[in-house]
């Protein structure tokens, strides 16, 4: 039997939107500069709430992925979230000691409304043990988790111990945990990919907002190089994403897609990274290794997490270790050049493009020498 195409509903457009104001507000934590670094706890804080944030968007795709139906109570559900994350976003700041009550209450209340809505779709699978099963542990990873972030409520204001960390590793450790192989005809990967590659795009335009502070200074010639090299930088990882995306990953073959998202939760991280790195490249603030490092450091990430979507490649394009060999040559050079060259930030720069544009001619030729392989393929079976 067939699945019916889920398609990606008007509703869960507008939820994503509120995700583009707490991007925006966690980016503003890593402009925080003290004596040319961004402060450690600051970017500790960055590193949990950004993370924090793309789990809840995480565990709510998933729920609208196999239970959602565009009805009143996912209109109501979703909402509530939305109102919910807007507490989260204004508590999302440097003095971040003095909103962490409304930040832990209102992340707390948005685990708490995705499990009582796994708990209400309960009573439609009692004869479906499996579905059954599966439910009851999307409940105990999100109650769980609920639980630890209340209780990182009066932990933080008694001993100054934060346990977002936990929460957040308990609840990914908990959800893979109690999914069950059962997910992977309960879940839409079609859909799943697509609502992916949304948030991604909502990430990209952030960046595209972030690098327009370049083009301030009129026509100077260092104003039109920098703003020209971060608009081919941006270009080039969203032509990276679009190939990937449109050409290689099978976006019909049946999975839980448990390990799609948990990528695309640091390849989102690692794009916010980016944003932020592009901004620190002019800011006289910063130092140079925070600068380089951090770029780099993100760079090497988004890329690590790209290619290891390749494992939800096509069948036919699966054979890539000598692709994979080039791809860590290649990043391991950009990382020396990186760091012998990072008094120069125009050398830098461009290096960066440079990097970003091989890669994706490397993913690009790969796809069309796969993609030619394929009709010899089909002729000898």
């Amino acid at each position: 039997m067939l699945k019916t195409e889920k398609k990606v509903e008007y509703l869960e457009l507008i939820y994503d939107l509120i995700f583009v104001y707490i991007i925006g507000r966690n980016n503003s934590l890593l402009h925080n500069i003290e004596n040319g670094f961004v402060d450690g706890r600051v970017f500790l804080v960055y590193i949990l709430c950004s993370l924090a944030v793309i789990q809840v968007w995480n565990f709510s795709t998933f729920y609208i992925n196999m239970y959602g139906r565009n009805g009143v109570r996912d209109h109501v559900s979703l909402f509530l979230n939305m109102y919910l994350l807007y507490y989260i976003g204004e508590g999302t700041r440097l003095h971040w000691e003095s909103f962490q009550n409304q930040y832990h209450a209102a992340w707390a209340l948005i685990l708490i409304n995705l499990g009582a809505q796994y708990a209400i779709e309960l009573r439609h699978h009692r004869d479906q043990p499996e579905d059954a099963r599966a439910i009851r542990g999307m409940m105990a990873a999100l109650f769980g988790e609920a639980a630890i972030v209340l209780l990182a409520i009066p932990v933080y204001n008694r001993t100054g111990i934060p346990l977002a960390g936990a929460a957040i590793l308990c609840g990914i450790a908990a959800t893979w945990a109690f999914s069950g192989r059962s997910r992977s005809r309960q879940v839409d990967f079609t859909h799943l990919t697509e609502r992916a590659m949304l948030y991604v795009v909502f990430t990209f335009g952030e960046m595209i907002i972030a690098i327009a502070s370049y083009f301030e200074g009129g026509l100077t010639g260092s104003s039109v190089y920098f703003s020209g090299m971060c608009f081919l930088i941006a270009a080039g990882l969203f032509l990276c994403y679009e190939v990937l995306y449109d050409h290689i990953v099978d976006r019909e073959m049946e999975n839980s897609g448990m390990g799609y998202m948990l990528i695309h939760i640091f390849l989102i991280f690692a794009m916010n990274i980016i944003t932020a790195s592009l901004e620190f490249m002019r800011n006289e603030e910063v130092a140079l290794w925070p600068k380089v490092l951090l770029l780099t450091g993100a760079f090497l990430l988004y890329f690590l997490c790209l290619f290891a979507l390749l494992s939800y490649a096509r069948e036919e394009m699966k054979r890539c270790s000598r692709f994979i060999l080039r791809v860590a040559v290649l990043s391991a050079a950009f990382a020396a050049l990186m760091v012998l060259l990072r008094e120069n930030m125009r050398l830098n720069i461009l290096i960066s493009v440079l990097f970003v544009f091989a890669q994706f001619g490397m993913l690009l030729h790969f796809r069309r020498q796969n993609e030619r392989r394929r009709p010899v393929q089909e002729e000898r079976v």
